[in-house]
């Protein structure tokens, strides 16, 4: 183990801490001082090399760190005390595990000594937060805690990324040691693989090139390798259709006549049917995600031959039996790809792959995300392809969980990766508002916009006062439609529309409340004053401007592949109920 910095004189484990996030260019810390974690608050107030943000719920301090690594290549950081601290972080971290967002998680813990007696604020951190993390570590002597927070750093962004939590014992941040932090770890039981196998990529190239109706699918784990340049390349030398997942959204350029939209449950029409009937599918960071595929019996009805390509080998032939299986990073993998097909005399299939984009364009023509315009309610819709419009689709989109979320998937299409930021696997309400925190922290000159529900905002939205505390400007564009959805399309469509307990029966003037927080508020209710108030609030580029944009409470979020059904057994409206 080699050493890059040292100190002569010794340091409490607060102090070392400190040291060791700095080492790691830090320059953010979101968190929530208690008990268990005053040294390591007392070493924070005294250093000058990263700045600790504070929220107002630990939940927002680690949805915060999750969105500023998903928005940038850094890994984000929050510090929670113990007991209610760590379970109010549980929920962030089990959002950032299902996304496989590298983050590290520091939590205090009562002393060594009083670990096991039920003491005040006391909970089992390592036992609870297991199942939702990609590793924790209990840090038991202070000489071990300048290499388990390398370690924890190392882990987090390595192979399949994922959060990382290291619990520190209050005594052990008081304890004092030598300092000295390790340049490089190595773990005998943790040798993540970046390099594909060459034989397997070239075996996918040969596929590729034999086929007649190919598809290239991929996932989150494009941008999590900043693998979006390679990807462009590979799909605009063959000239086949792409399809980005919900986590994959700009992965592939949307403006790109090759880019047929996000598959799956609310994914295109034109996307699902490719999906279902290409004869070769190569998936690119990717898993075959249930809200993907719909039903794997209904998928595997046509026969295909698969590529995956993934990072963890542990993902491939989990959900989908695979042909090719290549288990490396995605970039060095696509890298390899651009090489081997260079370095070959063989061309795609191009009468076969004409025919192919006839069939698709056929597809394409049934215009799956056409909705009715309204000149009496604003449609959900068309307030999002305004933002589009307003922004020039450059913005940093973060996104709750609902029909919102599904519209902005759908109607802000993203050149860029890294510009749409969501709870993908997990579906977290009330992400969006810390996650537009984190990635303005992460992007500061950036335009940010944060589109919600009224039910989801609620959940963090005292993090206002997080916003009016650091000066953040997000702008918040709040689809109201006194329902929580999602929920009640569902109770639509397969509970005979018993609206049980959907509907949201007492609102707060939320323009007010803005306002009570230090923003400002807008209420907007006529289609016509859409677009100017879009404008006008984003115009304010030093303000938060919550607006509170009433809509349709009928609007439903289609296509739509029920649960249990296949990908070719979409409803494209509610003529199909």
């Amino acid at each position: 183990m080699n050493t890059e910095a040292s100190s002569s004189s010794q340091l409490t484990g607060a102090e070392i801490l400190v040291r060791c996030l700095a080492e790691e260019g830090v320059e953010h810390v979101f968190g929530y001082p208690g008990g268990a974690v005053l040294y390591i608050y007392d070493a924070i107030f005294k250093q000058d090399k990263f700045q600790h943000v504070l929220v107002r719920h630990e939940q927002a301090a680690v949805h915060a760190a999750d969105a500023y690594s998903r928005s940038s290549n850094k890994v984000g950081v929050a510090l929670v005390t113990s007991g209610p601290g760590v379970t109010n972080a549980v929920t962030g971290l089990s959002t950032a595990y299902m996304d496989s967002i590298p983050m590290v998680v520091i939590s205090g813990q009562v002393p060594s000594h009083a670990i096991g007696q039920d003491a005040f604020q006391e909970c089992d951190t390592v036992g609870i937060t297991r199942p939702v993390v990609k590793h924790n570590f209990l840090v038991k002597d202070v000489k071990d805690l300048a290499e388990t927070v390398k370690k924890a750093f190392f882990i987090a962004r390595t192979g399949r990324p994922g959060p990382v939590l290291v619990d520190i014992p209050k005594d052990i941040s008081m304890h004092k040691t030598h300092y000295s932090y390790p340049k490089e770890v190595e773990m005998r039981s943790y040798k993540p693989v970046d390099k594909g196998h060459s034989g397997q990529i070239r075996k996918a190239v040969q596929l590729l090139l034999q086929a007649e109706r190919p598809m290239i699918y991929t996932g989150g784990g494009v941008i999590l390798a900043s693998a979006a340049p390679e990807l462009n390349k590979l799909v605009d030398k063959l000239g086949f259709p792409v399809t980005n997942t919900l986590m994959g959204l700009g992965a592939y350029k949307a403006s790109s006549e090759n880019f047929v939209g996000m598959p799956g449950m609310h994914g295109t029409y034109e996307a699902n049917m490719a999906m279902q009937n290409c004869d070769v599918l190569i998936a690119i960071g990717a898993r075959f995600d249930d809200r993907v595929i719909g039903n794997p019996k209904h998928f595997a009805s046509n026969p295909r031959k698969i590529i995956h390509v993934d990072i963890d080998p542990s993902s491939i032939s989990k959900r989908v039996k695979v042909d090719i299986p290549i288990v490396g990073n995605v970039k060095d993998v696509l890298i390899e790809f651009l090489a081997q097909l260079d370095a070959s005399d063989a061309k795609p299939n191009q009468p076969a792959l004409k025919d192919w984009w006839k069939q698709i364009n056929e597809w394409r023509g049934r215009d799956c995300l056409k909705f009715a315009s309204s000149d009496l309610v604003i449609k959900p819709q068309s307030v999002v392809q305004k933002l589009w419009e307003v922004t020039k689709g450059d913005a940093f989109i973060t996104s709750d969980v609902g029909q919102h979320q599904m519209w902005a998937a759908q109607y802000y299409p993203f050149d860029k990766p890294k510009r749409w930021v969501n709870s993908g696997g997990l579906g977290t309400m009330g992400v969006g508002l810390p996650y537009a925190m984190g990635v303005q922290m992460a992007n500061p000159d950036a335009t940010v916009a944060c589109i919600t529900g009224e039910g989801s905002i609620q959940m963090c939205i005292q993090e206002l006062a997080t916003c009016k505390q650091y000066h953040l400007t997000p702008k918040i564009i709040m689809l109201n439609n006194r329902f929580l959805g999602m929920v009640r399309q569902w109770q639509q469509i397969d509970y005979g529309s018993r609206y049980s307990e959907s509907y949201m029966d007492s609102l707060p003037n939320f323009e007010k409340l803005a306002e009570a927080y230090g923003h400002v508020g807008m209420r907007i209710e006529k289609p016509g004053d859409v677009d100017g108030a879009l404008r006008d609030a984003f115009a304010m580029k030093d303000k938060l401007v919550f607006m509170n944009f009433i809509t349709d409470q009928s609007e439903n979020v289609w296509p739509m592949v029920k649960a249990g059904k296949g990908l070719s057994e979409m409803l494209l409206g509610s003529e199909d109920l």
